[in-house]
């Protein structure tokens, strides 16, 4: 008898899930399940920050976890909140392009990508 209510309960829940995707894809959702409520900004870019000085060096970041634009959007934001660091960040490689025009540490890079919840994998 258990195993019957467990079973129900299972294919209520998965039931629920196809019916959350289906209805999502017909609205046109594009990230589902996205912190945004699926309101990424798919393809708009965020405008580039510029630098005071000349770049000084260049490092490329190694980040999982983002699963979509708005992921990419916000560590973007969060790394170019960081003084005299530019970011340029791909979902689809899952890196991030890291210019500057002073001396950061790599710990306060990785920890301001950390402190959003994604796990930053390798600095080169």
């Amino acid at each position: 008898m258990a195993n019957v209510i467990a079973l129900i309960i299972l294919a209520v829940l998965i039931g629920g899930a196809v019916a959350y995707i289906v209805k999502a894809k017909k609205s046109g959702v594009k990230c589902i399940g996205c912190p945004a409520g699926g309101s990424c900004p798919h393809g708009k870019s965020l405008p580039k920050k510029k630098l005071d000085g000349p770049v000084v060096g260049r490092k490329t970041m190694k980040i999982e976890g983002m699963s979509c634009e708005h992921c990419a959007a916000n560590v973007t934001r969060m790394l170019n909140q960081i003084d005299g660091v530019r970011a340029e960040v791909r979902l689809s490689s899952g890196t991030a392009k890291i210019s500057y025009d002073r001396e950061v540490p790599d710990d306060v890079l990785k920890s301001a990508v950390e402190k959003i919840g994604y796990h930053v994998t390798g600095m080169s």
